[in-house]
């Protein structure tokens, strides 16, 4: 695993991190998970993005804390907890190729994606499941395949303004997803849907959602809509194509952000973007039981 993408675990919100790992966070104090605790005595320093316990001693930052929890190893740890957060790692590398810079082949990944075909467990995940629009399906160029030892995957392709691809992301569907996601070499995941701004009108509302999965919900439900692939890292090329964008017309933003610590934090990245930006940006409560707009997607609009 490259450093740089350990260094971005290390950074992942640590109250956010422990919420997803089932503590209750209360005024930077949780149950200790390490002791029989009847008191809170497990403490969170947001400044240093650290923990520690005053009565058993457990201290240290992110991954030592999901490590501790799971019982996992540190790379199954840091695999589970950029699976938690969504956020896109560096595929691992054989050595022989470490000295060179592999690009994405934009060429084969476009003849790929001309023609999608979605097998049964594709289109199970995608309409039982999830109740996507088929039409958002096609719009997405969403895309299916089974690797060798039978897993099936659902394919994501990620284009540019343009209409050209600069990545995938791949999504197992199994029962047991491990690895849940995987990335060919090169590949460039960044802003999803960025196409759908050609088709914006003046003055439109743009959601801004938070992964593949909420946007399908979002243009599902008749809304025009974007992802950011994590909410706890916002990309300076991210926040660049927006501006660009922006350049041209003002842009009228709306959020729901996620009922969690990242999705909190999302949104006053987006604040402060959406200053930037010269840009409006409204937020919406999800209902409570809802965390994030899939599970809202499910309670009201697969229901029309």
């Amino acid at each position: 695993m490259e450093r740089q993408d350990i260094e971005r675990l290390r950074q992942l919100p640590i109250e956010g991190v422990a919420e997803r790992l089932g503590l209750v966070v209360k005024k930077h104090k949780a149950l200790c998970p390490f002791h029989r605790d009847s008191h809170p005595s497990l403490s969170f320093r947001v400044s240093t993005n650290t923990f520690r316990c005053f009565v058993c001693g457990a201290h240290g930052g992110v991954i030592d804390l999901a490590m501790k929890v799971l019982n996992k190893s540190f790379i199954d740890t840091c695999k589970w907890l950029a699976d938690a957060h969504n956020l896109l790692l560096t595929e691992w590398k054989p050595a022989e190729k470490t000295q060179h810079t592999v690009k994405f082949d934009a060429d084969k990944y476009g003849r790929i994606f001309e023609h999608p075909f979605l097998n049964d467990a594709a289109r199970h995940f995608l309409f039982d499941e999830r109740h996507i629009d088929e039409r958002v399906a096609r719009w997405c160029h969403l895309n299916s395949w089974r690797s060798a030892d039978g897993t099936p995957w659902l394919q994501i392709p990620y284009f540019d303004s343009k209409g050209r691809i600069t990545g995938v992301q791949s999504r197992n569907l199994s029962a047991h997803p491990n690895p849940r996601f995987r990335f060919p070499y090169g590949s460039e995941c960044h802003i999803y849907n960025v196409q759908i701004l050609n088709l914006l009108k003046p003055g439109e509302p743009l959601f801004i959602t938070e992964g593949c999965s909420d946007c399908w919900s979002m243009l599902s439900a008749g809304h025009k809509a974007i992802a950011i692939p994590s909410a706890t890292l916002l990309k300076k090329k991210d926040l660049e194509q927006l501006r660009s964008y922006s350049r041209q017309q003002p842009l009228n933003l709306h959020i729901y952000p996620d009922a969690d610590i990242p999705g909190e934090k999302l949104y006053l990245q987006l604040v402060s973007a959406a200053n930037d930006l010269g840009a409006c940006l409204t937020r919406h409560r999800l209902p409570a039981g809802c965390k994030d707009f899939s599970d809202y997607y499910l309670t009201k609009y697969s229901t029309l």
